[in-house]
């Protein structure tokens, strides 16, 4: 059954149109993900749906009675009170309910009215108990625990939290009241891995609907069924989560492309026709199918399928560096030595590995990556790079970006490129036109995170240290970044909330413990740790029975890692070979054409000369050769 139903809605900002006759409905129990790129409107529609902002066309339906809660991106919870105070707001029926019970309850000790308070308590109690009179503020206390408030804060101001905490603590009340559709915009933003793992298992136990704007892709295949995607000024509906969503957009767009051709090679096909017998004997025939195919263009012909531009996002090939990228021995990170961030077991980080850097907001992520590049000391210990590193440096909120240069003074810092060049470099990161010229302090979060990767790709890095790559990327250049990250040759040392990125590129997992003040390591991707989180989380019989990733399989996969590794700089190594061998042979091509064109008795030194240089190419060029038999064998 429908509980909001939304018919040919339209939206324009004169004179751009937004979006235009799009239909949709929400059932009760719906999980719904609305996707789309950054600026298509996805807000907007929301808005529109909680009633918020009126459409240029078009009808909003909604259940009577239904209670919708909202969360806007950036959302803040301000006010004079305490944050304990500000949960409670969300229960002001509750709190009268309470206030009448006690006021029964002292009347039911004085005898001449203990009879008519009894009479009117136990209906009014039941009421109070089916409303979650008793468990309501142990609710508040799971739901601010869970979305990353501990105990020791609940009772601080709402003016000393930071923006961030805001947001948390404005999820946290919509949480807590009794809405019947929640509509979230980016509500996994300022949460950490742990608080975004807490609010999937809240939503998926929750009785109610929810229909939710994201960019991370894990969570939506953990929580929705139903995606929107919003492109091109209209609604499309896929079933399933967000993998199923990306595997139908491609089957859809196929089929599309398919359909479009068939129709196009049908109307050359008539157009010939027409155009050769138009004057001749079966004109009559071919006047008819002019007709028909002006009838048909004007009301069947379909529209090419367009595709929406996306980053051209491509890492030059890097050197090699040495084995060994990353070591550390008895290495404790922090600033205070009375009081550090945790303590790191000895790491040791290979060429062609990714690493993820796992950890809670504020447990010293930021600060290990800075320890490891030596711009901390460490508080004990040590954190050595390899040999030959070419270091690329991701920063979080783009700290390393001057607010006050452009986008094309930001470029030429890191390389410099003929202008031309340079302008054509960047619309590989959709920032074209006047775009170049702005300041970064102008620029939107994803088109500072666009001008950033830029900046790493001209690096030419063979040992990329990620701080929060995916923040404010919209999905497709998301999953651009992810491929191109798949198949880089160097190493990666990658922090990062995205699941669905560390899922797919991590070949092992650094994972910071605040509680225990250390750092463990996991050798195995994501799926593996949550898999081992599961089977300890279980009792001991059934652990046994169902120990799925044993030590024998992390064993192997590890091994195949290795070997994977081993292929790769054997292909690499085989691949500067030939170059150097190209590079020889065609030095001592040259020599030859010399020591022929010096063939009289004058020039008898010059040509001993280039005979004793072409003797030493030739050496070392049997050496190249001999090299790479070997390797090839």
């Amino acid at each position: 059954m429908s509980i909001l139903m939304a018919e040919r809605l339209a939206k324009s900002y004169d004179p751009q149109d937004i979006f235009w006759d799009v239909t949709c409905s929400v059932a009760r129990g719906d999980r719904i993900a609305l996707v789309g790129r950054n600026g298509t409107g996805k807000t907007t529609l929301l808005r529109i749906l909680a009633g918020l902002e009126r459409p240029s066309s078009g009808r909003v339906h909604r259940a009577k009675g239904l209670g919708i809660g909202y969360l806007p991106q950036g959302a803040t919870l301000t006010g004079e009170g305490t944050l304990w105070q500000a949960m409670m707001a969300a229960f002001e029926e509750l709190q009268a309910l309470e206030e009448r019970l006690h006021r029964l309850e002292v009347k039911m000790a004085v005898p001449a009215q203990a009879e008519s308070a009894l009479e009117a308590y136990a209906p009014l109690r039941d009421e109070f108990e089916i409303k979650g009179g008793y468990t309501y503020q142990d609710r508040t206390k799971h739901v601010l625990m869970g979305l990353g408030f501990p105990p020791a804060e609940h009772d601080m101001p709402l003016s000393h939290l930071s923006g961030g905490q805001q947001t948390r603590a404005f999820l946290a009340r919509l949480l807590l009241e009794s809405s019947d559709l929640l509509l979230l915009d980016e509500p996994t933003n300022h949460l950490d891995l742990q608080a975004i793992e807490w609010l999937e298992n809240h939503l998926n136990s929750w009785e109610g609907t929810v229909v939710l704007v994201a960019h991370d892709r894990y969570f939506m295949d953990r929580v929705v069924h139903k995606v929107w995607e919003l492109a091109f000024g209209e609604l499309e509906i896929y079933s399933g989560n967000y993998s199923h969503y990306v595997q139908q957009r491609v089957e859809r767009h196929e089929r599309r492309i398919k359909d479009y051709q068939a129709q196009q090679a049908f109307i050359a096909k008539e157009e010939d026709y027409i155009r050769r017998y138009m004057a001749g004997q079966r004109s009559r025939q071919a006047k008819g199918r002019l007709k028909r195919l002006e009838r048909f263009k004007r009301d069947e012909m379909l529209d090419r399928p367009v595709e929406e531009r996306t980053i051209s996002l491509r890492f030059q090939k890097p050197l090699r560096s040495g084995e060994k990228v990353v070591w550390s021995q008895d290495l404790v990170v922090g600033y205070e030595p009375e009081q550090p961030l945790f303590r790191s077991p000895d790491l040791d980080l290979r060429r062609g590995e990714c690493v993820a850097l796992l950890g809670p907001n504020g447990s010293g992520k930021t600060t290990f990556l800075k320890t490891v590049l030596g711009e901390i000391e460490p508080l004990a210990g040590y954190a050595r790079l390899g040999a030959s590193l070419k270091i690329g440096y991701f920063a979080q909120v783009h700290a390393d970006l001057d607010p006050d240069k452009t986008v094309l003074d930001t470029l030429l810092e890191a390389r410099n490129l003929p202008l031309g060049e340079a302008r054509s470099f960047l619309a590989r990161f959709l920032l074209t036109g006047d775009d170049v010229f702005k300041r970064v302090a102008e620029l939107s979060g994803g088109e500072r995170s666009r001008v950033a990767l830029a900046r790493l790709v001209l690096q030419r890095a063979n040992f990329l240290l990620l701080d929060e790559p995916t923040n404010h990327l919209d999905i497709p250049s998301q999953e651009v970044l992810e491929g191109v990250l798949d198949e880089f040759p160097g190493t990666i040392l990658l922090v990062t909330h995205d699941r669905y990125l560390v899922d797919n590129l991590a070949t092992q997992l650094w994972i910071i413990q605040p509680e225990a003040g250390a750092l463990e390591v996991f050798e195995g991707s994501w799926a593996e740790y949550v898999a081992l989180r599961e089977k300890e989380s279980q009792p001991a019989e059934e652990r046994q029975s169902k120990d799925k990733w044993s030590q024998e399989e992390r064993q192997a996969r590890r091994e195949q890692q290795r070997a994977r590794r081993e292929e790769e700089d054997r292909r690499q190594r085989l691949s500067e070979l030939e170059a150097e061998i190209h590079h020889l042979e065609k030095q001592m091509e040259v020599l030859r054409e010399q020591i022929s064109a010096a063939s009289n008795a004058q020039e008898a030194m010059r040509i001993h000369e280039l005979g004793v240089i072409y003797s030493e190419l030739d050496v070392e060029l049997q050496d190249r050769l001999e090299r790479w038999a070997e390797i090839a064998a």
